[in-house]
């Protein structure tokens, strides 16, 4: 074999592995570029709450998030804890997971409906009360006004049952936050 063929295997080989390192680092920018396309479509967003009162405490925590597949429509999932405590009477602690569906016919007016599940556990400190565990289920139908990234509105729960609900109403007005 001569220095040529042996010089131009090597060069064969070289290109051959050139190609393939390149055609793999191609694939791995295409596939970054990909999951990069889906995140930069995925919004944050949620609800927080503290409130103290005449012998009262609540706290709540609801992260949430959506995935933005136009300007039109989006859809997402949430978390949500909540603990209630009245002095000398109960405690409550409610947690659930929610779908929810965004659309806007217009870029100010956002219509939503929301499917919602919550496990309510409530400990009575009277032993004339019984505790209680039981799901609580909520559908929500929706509509309010989108300024950005903030839509307030008001929504109803079409499954309200007074006795049952986590609610005290079937009405309820939001404000809606998701970056």
């Amino acid at each position: 074999m001569t220095l040529f063929h042996l010089f131009s295997k090597k060069i064969i080989v070289f290109l051959v592995f050139s190609c393939f390192v390149a055609t793999s680092v191609k694939a791995q920018e295409d596939n970054m570029k990909q999951k990069s396309a889906f995140w930069q479509k995925v919004r944050f967003g949620g609800g927080i709450g503290l409130s103290t009162g005449n012998k009262t405490f609540s706290a709540t925590l609801a992260p949430s998030a959506i995935y933005q597949f136009d300007n039109a429509f989006a859809l997402g999932i949430g978390i949500s804890g909540s603990y209630f405590s009245r002095k000398d009477a109960f405690k409550s602690t409610i947690i659930g997971g929610s779908l929810i569906g965004l659309y806007n016919p217009l870029n100010e007016i956002q219509l939503s409906a929301e499917l919602e599940q919550n496990n309510v556990s409530r400990n009575f400190d009277s032993a004339l009360l019984k505790d209680d565990n039981y799901w609580s289920p909520a559908l929500f139908v929706g509509a309010g006004y989108r300024t950005q990234n903030v839509t307030i509105g008001v929504k109803y729960d079409l499954l309200y049952k007074e006795d049952k609900s986590v609610y005290a109403s079937s009405w309820a007005p939001f404000v809606r936050v998701y970056f």
